[in-house]
């Protein structure tokens, strides 16, 4: 096996039982209150659809929190990470699924936004480009 697949691997058995993560190659989970945004039915990347329910639930799995609701409270208790809740996130890359984000991060991979996506992202008070 070539060392990227086994630290892919290595990444999925991390990551999977304990945030639920989904192997989208670009991890935002610093940016999410250690949530998972991919485990949201309709993998919203930038916040709740606007379907979230009074109790705090999903609209698509009722049985299920919210994820950017579980989001924004645990982003609160995080003190290194308390605002990028806030930062604006490009879509996600399908082409990265499956793919190990931490590869992703080192090479720039993941920051690599899809042909004709352009964005600024507000950052603690300045305009920050990707």
């Amino acid at each position: 096996m070539k060392a990227a697949t086994l630290l892919t691997k290595a990444e999925h058995a991390v990551k999977a039982p304990i945030w639920g993560c989904q192997m989208c190659g670009q991890c935002v989970l610093h940016d999410t209150g250690l949530t998972c945004p991919m485990t949201c039915p309709k993998t919203l990347r930038n916040g709740p659809c606007g379907g979230v329910r009074a109790n705090g639930h999903c609209e698509v799995k009722p049985e299920m929190r919210c994820v950017w609701v579980k989001a924004y409270e645990r982003s609160e208790r995080l003190p290194l990470w308390r605002g990028h809740i806030d930062n604006v996130r490009p879509p996600v890359d399908n082409r990265l699924k499956g793919t190990s984000s931490w590869l992703n991060l080192f090479s720039g991979r993941d920051r690599k936004v899809p042909a004709g996506w352009e964005y600024t992202q507000r950052s603690r008070g300045a305009d920050v480009e990707p």
